[in-house]
């Protein structure tokens, strides 16, 4: 047994912190560490979440809210809302929403909410504005005032889709983009055939964005084996003709694209000139000129984190299976390529998710059968200022990238996406 040699030394002893308190005092410090990186941090959360989140997140509640008619038509709207009967009642108040719409200049987007459900609202709209500023109607004559407008007021379909839009909250948007619609019975009913759309589309993009990753995949792979195999010399130019799409413009690629492919272009005037054809071939404007350009500007995206995956792969396992009786083809696909899949699997979906959003590529070198998703939202967007609709389509897309995503995370097995580094 050790005695302590003096009371100084016991003393010390005594003072020493114990291991709780050390852990007190490691954690405290692990908080202020912790604390010091979030203030770092701070401003580019904030930055990223009023300039990027928000406008999301507040173009994707376009697809599910629609206050324009309860927020300019309060009296009629809150009737329509209260399940009230198209009554004498109901008409006096619309008569007066119009009329206080009238002098805030707010009729034209009510009229424009009403005509995405109903095509024919804001021409009744116009004319019950313009009446409206000559003559007031009688007490209890309102609804007969509104029918020698036009007969449509009184209509059940105009009527039911007052209803509809008189909420706030609406599924409206959701289901036109899958192209479904309401009845006046407020049963899911498919669009007329010859308005339905959005499916299409979909299924376009979808199918679009799959050639795409598929087709490099096919051209990436072999291409990143090279730059692996080849000499540092040779890797570097390699490397550089990979990286060089990245300092030109997107657009200068595809318009150059759509020069290359013409029909005056260098590709068809190569194979005239060596007699392999005898007319122009149509490359651009169509289904293979979009598959063409997205995968010239997409197959960089596959072939770095394939590349960096196969860097670290040692040389050693394919001497050691051919050492051990395996042929070169056999002892590729059981130990060398299983090793190449968390690079192939990340750059594949990197290759999908940033296809399935595209819009320029096609909108320049694609033809009417061969836009995107994309070009809708655009249009809905810029040109028929149909928000509520172009929100939809984004939500659906998001939604349809989120699942895909998590079919490829259970696929793979993967709890994350590994880039290979």
């Amino acid at each position: 047994m050790t005695l302590l040699s003096s009371p100084a030394e016991a003393g010390a002893l005594s003072a020493a912190p114990r291991p709780s308190g050390l852990k007190r005092e490691l954690a405290r410090a692990n908080r202020r560490k912790t604390r010091s990186a979030a203030l770092l941090v701070l401003p580019l959360f904030a930055l990223v979440f009023v300039f990027f989140a928000l406008p999301i997140l507040g173009l994707l509640t376009g697809a599910v809210h629609s206050p324009t008619y309860a927020d300019h038509f309060p009296r009629s709207a809150a009737q329509l809302r209260a399940e009230a009967p198209f009554d004498e009642a109901f008409y006096e108040a619309l008569f007066q929403d119009i009329r206080d719409a009238d002098e805030a200049r707010t009729t034209g987007k009510v009229g424009r909410r009403l005509n995405q459900d109903q095509p024919g609202f804001s021409t009744m709209l116009k004319s019950a504005t313009r009446a409206s500023r000559r003559e007031t109607p009688d007490p209890g004559t309102f609804a007969d005032w509104f029918a020698a407008r036009d007969d449509r007021w009184t209509d059940p379909e105009y009527l039911a889709a007052m209803r509809r839009t008189a909420q706030p909250n609406t599924d409206f948007f959701l289901l036109k983009s899958l192209d479904l619609e309401r009845n006046i019975e407020g049963k899911l009913v498919s669009v007329d055939p010859d308005q339905a759309l959005f499916v299409d589309v979909f299924l376009r993009t979808l199918l679009i964005s799959l050639g795409v990753t598929l087709i490099c995949c096919v051209l990436g792979y072999p291409l990143a084996w090279s730059l692996v195999q080849a000499s540092p010399k040779w890797r570097n130019l390699m490397l550089l003709g990979v990286l060089f799409p990245f300092w030109t413009s997107l657009l200068v690629r595809t318009a150059a694209w759509v020069i290359v492919l013409q029909k005056e272009g260098p590709i068809n005037s190569a194979l005239q000139g060596i007699g392999l054809i005898d007319a122009p071939l149509t490359l651009v404007f169509n289904r293979f000129g979009v598959l063409i350009a997205l995968t010239h500007i997409l197959l960089p995206f596959l072939v770095l984190p394939l590349y960096s995956v196969m860097k670290a792969i040692p040389r050693d396992y394919m001497r050691a299976a051919k050492s051990l009786g395996a042929r070169p083809v056999y002892a590729f696909l059981t130990a060398y390529f299983p090793q190449t899949l968390p690079g192939l699997s990340a750059g594949a979906i990197l290759v999908f998710i940033m296809s399935i959003g595209y819009y320029i590529t096609p909108a320049l070198v694609g033809g009417p059968r061969d836009q995107m998703i994309s070009y809708f939202i655009a249009f809905y967007t810029n040109n028929t200022i149909n928000w509520g609709l172009a929100s939809a389509l984004a939500l659906n897309l998001l939604i349809v990238t989120l699942v895909l995503y998590a079919l490829y995370q259970r696929i793979t097995g993967n709890g994350r996406v590994s880039m290979g580094v």
